[in-house]
């Protein structure tokens, strides 16, 4: 069975190093269990989507909810599919620093990432919004 699982949280450590660190243990570890999924941050914060087989995103958000580079780890939805839409990518990553924030302010009150103040469902159309327009890189 195969689910999709979209979670926020907040970097600890904000230093480029930091989230290229996060990023290339998901390409490493993702492959593996039959993860797959995009990952998008900006301004200390991480808006992410995975997918894979229902117990393998559950032991994987296990561990996002007891990693310590993360902390304020909200679920903002989870749910049964009958396909991927990452299943290309084994951790996409969106660079908000090169977007053009009108993206931004269509899904929220203000140019800026912030899927506290927004639903899972608006949260998730935005990561749809920023595949569809090109705006991911990392492709597996």
């Amino acid at each position: 069975m195969l689910v999709r699982l979209l979670y926020a949280s907040r970097a600890v450590d904000t230093s480029p190093e930091a989230i290229e660190s996060i990023l290339n243990q998901s390409r490493q570890h993702n492959p593996v269990t039959g993860i797959t999924g995009i990952l998008c941050y900006g301004g200390g914060i991480f808006l992410q989507a995975i997918e894979g087989g229902r117990m393998q995103v559950s032991e994987l958000f296990g561990h996002i909810q007891r990693d310590v580079r993360h902390k304020d780890v909200a679920l903002l939805h989870y749910e049964e599919i009958s396909e991927r839409r990452f299943g290309g990518w084994t951790m996409g990553q969106v660079n908000l620093s090169k977007l053009n924030h009108a993206i931004l302010l269509k899904y929220s009150e203000k140019p800026e990432l912030d899927p506290y103040s927004v639903s899972g469902k608006v949260s998730f159309a935005l990561l749809e919004d920023l595949m569809a327009t090109a705006n991911i890189c990392g492709r597996a």
